[in-house]
């Protein structure tokens, strides 16, 4: 979603926004651009499209020392120069970017700005309009700042400049992300910690409903009301170096080809000397309370939580329900008594379960957040936090989050079974070490499975991913990364789902994808299998060892049922990659996407 960076120092800002915007990229976007202020006033740039194509626009001659970047993805408004941020006061005085949604902005042009005249179709325009005709009315732009915040309904995170104040930087958040970066005669603002690594690893969090004013040597908190709130700041957890492409010709691959390493370094993150597992005792001690576990997830996490569901079932003996977070907050289900909310947040900052997370918190429940990002605002607000361990996922298809989640919350249960006096039936971390050697040599047979891209999906306009069980929720993940990244129209389907509807869609050559992992409907899949093929179908069977038979296209290595997904779910992933290079598309940054989905 969309991003921000500010800087405020000695030297030139130019360069640091817009290295700090590229490392944004990740979060999907539409437009970009830049504000920096100095003797000459505000120097302002704009563009549709990447940000290799607002570097060729910035005039490199302009120096100045403070200054605001921001990438958009568009919510109000099309993609365009007008409706890119930042965006200007009708004098010009002021300049802000915001990300978030304005609920109220139709209110506050009908009440306070009917004399403004408009240029954009943006909520973040009346923003700056607000602001300019409040300082009409204090002569003092922290109070104008201050009103304006008072009167915004919504999500917001907001960097400001007064071209008529170089010294301050004038910041705000409710809902959406931001964060200071404090440094040694200069200060950052950035809505993710990765796009300012490069300045500082110092960072202060910002509170609902707060207001910054950040200098070149100081940073003030307040509150609405003007309280001056003091707090100490964090040190981001995050390796700059992870987050570099390096002889990858793109971050998908490269993080599909991580999850061997994921796997092991989740195995020594929660494994004691003793190789037992180890966890919070607080989380232990939540888990066995809960009489029922509430999953909360958008996307990839939402089909991560569904695979969870089925660990905590049957080993740990906890009912769960899996809810997308979306939904979630405008048609709760009746909750049990003593509920456990489980958050599934590859960044932390998904603004739909934070909504939830708001919501159930409020009602007195426990909260767990699962996230890979360590500081995130799911974390921070949370009960309690399990890490990922994954590493930065720069790619907006997520491949190596999604088997960390599903490993985790392998370990979680099992961690819970054995609290619980339940004897497993298996050694999880051994498990987990057999999977991670089962991923090394699934990514090592890339072409093998390139070409069954090239036999299947080359020049289809949709296919269909079955599975029953477990595998039927690897199919839902199948589906989105082929549809998101390649553009073919894809979707997951219950193999017995099929002749209820969905069959009459299958005409000569639609590709249909199975999964067969798993014994007890290995037989019952293979027939949905043949009622496709008589009717047309391009069928391709991915079965595992000691299931397959002659004539599947591909055959996995054999691993403990129960964690099939850790490993039937890479050559889905390996799939959707070729079949998106070969259709030309942009594989780590596909159209409309956002990595981090931080509106509602």
């Amino acid at each position: 979603m969309c991003g921000i960076v500010g800087y405020i120092g000695q030297n030139d800002s130019k360069n640091i926004l817009l290295n700090g915007l590229e490392k944004l990229e990740y979060r999907g976007y539409d437009s970009a651009g830049i504000a920096v202020l100095n003797e000459d006033g505000v120097n302002l740039t704009k563009v549709k499209g990447r940000i290799a194509t607002l570097k060729e626009s910035v005039d490199a001659s302009v120096h100045a020392t403070m200054g605001i970047g921001h990438t958009r993805w568009a919510t109000h408004g099309i993609p365009s120069i007008i409706n890119a941020h930042p965006h200007q006061s009708t004098s010009g005085r002021f300049t802000i970017v915001h990300n978030g949604v304005i609920e109220n902005y139709q209110d506050l042009k009908r009440e306070y700005l009917t004399d403004v005249t408009f240029l954009s179709e943006t909520d973040t325009e009346v923003i700056v309009h607000l602001i300019e005709k409040l300082y009409g009315q204090y002569q003092d732009t922290a109070e104008a700042f201050r009103q304006a915040m008072n009167l915004l309904k919504g999500s917001y995170a907001i960097g400001m400049i007064d071209a008529e104040d170089a010294e301050t930087l004038y910041v705000s958040k409710n809902k959406s992300p931001l964060l200071i970066g404090l440094g040694e005669g200069f200060n950052v603002i950035a809505s993710d910690a990765m796009a300012t690594l490069k300045e500082t690893d110092q960072y202060l969090e910002i509170y609902d409903k707060e207001i910054v004013l950040v200098g070149r040597n100081y940073v003030e908190i307040q509150k609405l009301d003007g309280t001056v709130v003091e707090r100490q700041p964090y040190t981001a957890q995050i390796d700059a170096s992870d987050i570099e492409k390096g002889t990858y010709p793109h971050y998908m691959l490269k993080e599909i080809d991580e999850q061997p390493i994921v796997m092991r370094k989740i195995i020594n993150e929660y494994q004691d000397e003793h190789n037992e597992l180890k966890l919070d005792e607080d989380i232990r001690q939540a888990m066995k309370a809960a009489d029922r576990i509430y999953i909360i997830a958008a996307g990839t996490s939402y089909h991560a939580g569904l695979v969870g569901k089925e660990f905590i079932e049957k080993l740990a003996g906890i009912p769960v329900e899996v809810h997308v977070a979306s939904e979630f907050s405008y048609n709760m289900p009746l909750l049990s008594e003593k509920p456990l909310f489980v958050f599934l947040s590859q960044s932390g900052e998904t603004a739909d379960s934070r909504a939830v997370l708001v919501k159930i918190k409020e009602m007195g429940h426990p909260a767990l957040t699962m996230t890979n990002v360590p500081g995130s605002t799911l974390s921070r607000e949370a009960d309690y936090t399990l890490h990922l361990h994954a590493g930065p996922e720069i790619a907006v298809a997520s491949t190596k989050a999604y088997t960390a989640q599903i490993a985790v919350l392998a370990i979680l249960a099992a961690d819970t079974a054995k609290a619980k006096g339940l004897e497993l039936p298996f050694d999880l971390m051994k498990e987990l070490a057999i999977i991670a050697n089962a991923m090394e040599v699934l990514t090592d047979q890339k072409e093998e499975i390139e070409q069954l891209a090239r036999d299947y999906l080359s020049a289809t306009r949709n296919a269909f991913f079955i599975g029953r069980s477990t595998d039927y929720n690897v199919s839902l993940e199948g589906a989105l990364k082929l549809k998101e990244i390649s553009y073919i129209q894809a979707e997951g389907f219950a193999g017995g789902e099929l002749k209820h509807g969905t069959i009459a869609l299958i005409e000569e050559g639609t590709p249909v994808i199975a999964l067969s992992t798993q014994e007890n409907v290995n037989y019952s899949i293979r027939g949905n299998v043949q009622e496709v093929v008589a009717r047309g179908a391009n069928a391709m069977i991915i079965s595992m060892k000691g299931l397959e038979q002659d004539d599947d296209a591909f055959v996995l290595p054999k691993v403990h049922q129960l964690l099939t997904p850790l490993v039937s779910v890479l050559p889905l992933q390996i799939l959707a990659y070729y079949a998106a290079l070969h259709r030309d598309c942009d594989v780590d940054k596909p159209r409309n996407l956002a990595k981090s989905v931080t509106v509602e």
